[in-house]
């Protein structure tokens, strides 16, 4: 009888967009939502690595990078436009599992970009075995000096310490029915509206000054991959953006950039405005140091579900102004 392969000699390799249902199946397993719409959208943006289950079984384990700025190979920006800005070939766009053997900067000197990590699952009849922690050590050998950030849970939070990981925020997910809030004065009130395929540009523009690195690749496959995307200007022009999207269980809005809490409050009523069901659910996942937003979600409906822990490596903080950084587009892709 053949000796089964310890989990230690397993291989880790690179996921594919075939890998998107087994790893919706390991989400699930974890007691996670499905979500197949956010995996397609990770591996296509990102860079997923996985461990085959021994027997057969889909995956064991799962982690996915996603680079930004100069740590995001120049051999990735092939892509065309399509209609809406979505990059072409693909409704998210495509990527192959073998474009590039490593994560590492290849911009200007000194400049090492950013990645963030997400979905670091382990499937439960191998919990405890050592598996998290060969995945997290492989990704971090992969990025090498590239600075790393990602969203902790209570489970992995130890680990990442133990791997050199700095925690720098917190982030509270609110969920519920939200109330539709009382008009505001229109003296005092943000002007918000659906964006179109010539907003992109601005909107590149102000998320790479507010996250600090560039997300090029990111931003423009959300008209695609969100069902609403809408703008907040003035007569300076745009002061925020934000984006909602559907989950089987509740819609969600993310990301929400503004620059004050004012705009943010007017880009969730217009996107709540704009959802079609309201006996769907809304979840946001805010910044805690947001306390005024927070504050009025809560009296609008949402009640606090989870909290995560905002962590760094290979950099003191994260880059770019948090003061108009809300609420991420997930906390996978930060």
């Amino acid at each position: 009888m053949p000796t089964a392969t310890p989990l230690s000699a397993l291989p880790i390799r690179r996921l594919t967009m075939n890998d998107l249902m087994s790893c919706a199946d390991l989400s699930e397993d974890r007691g996670w939502a499905r979500e197949e719409r956010r995996w397609g959208l990770l591996l296509t943006a990102g860079t997923g690595y996985g461990i085959d289950d021994p027997e057969g079984r889909g995956l064991a384990a799962v982690c996915v990078i996603t680079s930004y700025g100069s740590a995001y190979s120049t051999s990735h920006r092939s892509y065309g436009y399509g209609s809406y800005g979505s990059p072409s070939g693909s409704s998210y766009g495509s990527r192959s599992g073998s474009e590039t053997s490593r994560l590492g900067a290849h911009g200007a000197p000194g400049d090492r970009g950013l990645a963030t990590i997400g979905m670091m699952l382990v499937a439960g009849r191998h919990a405890r075995q050592g598996l998290g922690r060969r995945m997290m050590t492989h990704v971090l050998h992969e990025a090498g000096d590239t600075p790393l950030i990602l969203n902790a849970t209570e489970y992995g939070l130890p680990l990442y310490q133990q791997l050199g990981f700095t925690s720098i925020g917190v982030t509270e997910t609110v969920l519920g029915h939200f109330k539709t809030p009382e008009p505001v004065p229109s003296r005092a009130r943000v002007m918000t509206r659906p964006a179109t395929a010539d907003d992109l540009s601005a909107i590149v523009r102000l998320d790479t000054e507010i996250f600090g690195v560039d997300r090029t690749h990111l931003i423009v496959r959300l008209p695609a991959f969100a069902d609403h995307l809408r703008v907040a200007e003035d007569s300076s022009g745009l002061i925020g953006y934000a984006a909602a999207w559907p989950t089987p269980a509740a819609d969600v809005i993310g990301p929400l950039i503004a620059r004050d809490t004012g705009t943010a409050k007017a880009l969730v009523s217009s996107l709540t405005a704009g959802i079609a069901d309201s006996c769907r659910r809304l979840r946001i996942v805010i910044d805690i140091r947001h306390e005024e937003l927070l504050a009025w979600v809560k009296d609008h409906g949402l009640e606090p579900t989870t909290r995560t822990t905002t962590m760094v490596h290979g950099i003191p903080d994260q880059p770019g102004d948090w003061t108009w950084r809300f609420a991420p587009l997930n906390l996978a892709t930060g």
